[in-house]
């Protein structure tokens, strides 16, 4: 194991003079500061990562919360956290991944003990009771999601509210007068999701400014489920012929189920989805759809989370506009 005193030799400084380059916490002349950056690469050395806590009164751990749920929808929470741990090592940290709902209480352990530097929130509700304890910790935190009072807070998210309402514009544009939202499963509009919920607020108001017939439908995303969803929506509103759906797993039953119904995509009925590319690109046919920008979002957070930690960064709401991408399962209303 190579030790500083063999980078030091290897660079013609002493010890002390390494262990400054590491930390930063003295001026070092550009070129002292090359010569010691090359004897680290070129001997291999990594510093002890007990002793660069210590020195730097850091764990170089960032926190990322995310309490799995069965109606959550996985992949995407997967692609967030790859984002972060990748950004994350851009900064030379690491991270700790907490998927169990601890709450309020997992807050409070991460805050009290030290053990990350930095924490990031996922699946954050409206009225989230995490939030209130952030506010009385010192330690810096980021949410990738909003919740209704923003105030204090560093928060990153797909404006899904704007979603909600550019889906309905693309479908009314097309000359579509009625349309039905299906939405996720009744445990995520119970919790007050923040992202459900915005995304179904953008629709309504979106939906009633433009003089539509619009409703909504909570959808557990199992084929029974869906085809429950899908004959009471054309029992209520027969006429209903655009499709806003806001939960990946029901895409293809509703694609199935609509063939069946004799209602051809998109010659007789349009489908938009709010999902990821990949969900969209492997349709049949291919979904015209707002991708959820899962990376963009994580390495943003991990970003800010850093700017915190630095000392330069005040609390900020970053909403990230939809990207509507038409494809092939939305179209001009039929004559008749």
């Amino acid at each position: 194991m190579v030790t500083i005193a063999e980078v030091a030799r290897q660079a013609g400084v002493s010890p002390s003079t390494v262990s400054y380059v590491l930390s930063r916490k003295r001026s070092i002349s550009e070129d002292t500061r090359r010569r010691v950056e090359a004897a680290i690469d070129a001997l291999g050395y990594h510093p002890h990562a007990g002793a660069r806590a210590l020195a730097s009164n850091r764990s170089n751990i960032l926190a990322l919360m995310v309490p799995l749920r069965s109606d959550m929808y996985v992949p995407v929470i997967m692609e967030i956290a790859m984002a972060v741990t990748t950004e994350a090592r851009e900064f030379d940290q690491d991270v700790l991944l907490l998927t169990k709902d601890e709450g309020t209480g997992g807050v409070r352990r991460i805050a009290g003990s030290g053990l990350a530097d930095a924490m990031i929130l996922m699946d954050v509700e409206l009225d989230d009771d995490r939030i209130p304890v952030l506010r009385e910790t010192s330690t810096p935190a980021v949410l990738i999601g909003l919740p209704a009072d923003t105030a204090g807070l560093t928060c990153v998210d797909l404006d899904f509210d704007a979603t909600g309402a550019a889906c309905v514009d693309h479908l009314a544009d097309l000359g579509h007068r009625e349309i039905a939202l299906i939405g996720e499963s009744e445990g995520v509009y119970r919790r007050h999701t923040g992202f459900a919920a915005r995304t179904m607020t953008g629709f309504q108001r979106r939906a009633s400014e433009r003089g539509l017939r619009a409703v909504h439908r909570m959808c557990e995303g199992t084929y029974e489920s869906t085809a429950g969803v899908l004959a009471r929506i054309l029992e209520e509103r027969p006429g209903t012929t655009g499709f806003i759906v806001q939960n990946e797993a029901a895409i293809t039953p509703l694609l199935s189920l609509l063939r069946l119904s004799g209602r051809a995509v998109p010659e007789d009925t349009s489908v938009v989805a709010i999902c990821p590319d990949q969900v969209a690109l492997q349709s049949s046919p291919r979904l015209t759809s707002v991708s959820i920008p899962a990376e963009e979002m994580g390495r943003h957070a991990v970003r800010q989370a850093m700017s915190q930690l630095e000392g330069g960064h005040h609390p900020s709401v970053t909403l990230i506009p939809p990207l509507l991408t038409v494809r092939e399962s939305s179209a001009a209303v039929p004559a008749s």
